[in-house]
């Protein structure tokens, strides 16, 4: 639910999404704006990934929102809103994706950035190759 999206994201110091589509097709975004995100020093979206079910759902609510509201949805403009919201850093899909290549990224991810203790712009750097 909404609350538990807010619950979750207003009280973490680094968020992981890791899911199907865009991240903010998942938020209200009057709500998202309106959120302090000022204790979230990391977040990573492994997002973007599309599957012709999710083709179709979002071909289905790309009816129902502005053209402003789908733009948003875009990797450059979350991340900029983010931003604006308080998360100190965004790591995020620049573009669509399989879903075994979000794992890979994952993996590589958390093996840098957590066994190995590489920064995340190290890591970055690694998935960047």
């Amino acid at each position: 639910s909404q609350a538990e999206w807010e619950q979750l994201l207003t009280n973490c110091s680094a968020f992981l999404f890791y899911g199907m589509e865009r991240f903010m097709s998942h938020i209200v975004l009057n709500r998202l704006v309106a959120m302090n995100f000022s204790k979230c020093h990391l977040m990573v979206l492994l997002d973007l990934v599309r599957s012709k079910q999710s083709c179709q759902r979002i071909t289905n609510s790309g009816i129902h929102k502005s053209c402003l509201h789908i733009a948003i949805e875009n990797p450059t403009e979350t991340a900029m809103l983010l931003s604006l919201a308080g998360v100190r850093s965004v790591i995020a899909n620049q573009w669509y994706t399989t879903l075994q290549d979000n794992a890979e990224r994952l993996d590589i991810l958390s093996e840098n950035m957590l066994s190995n203790g590489k920064t995340t712009g190290q890591t970055v750097r690694l998935l960047q190759k």
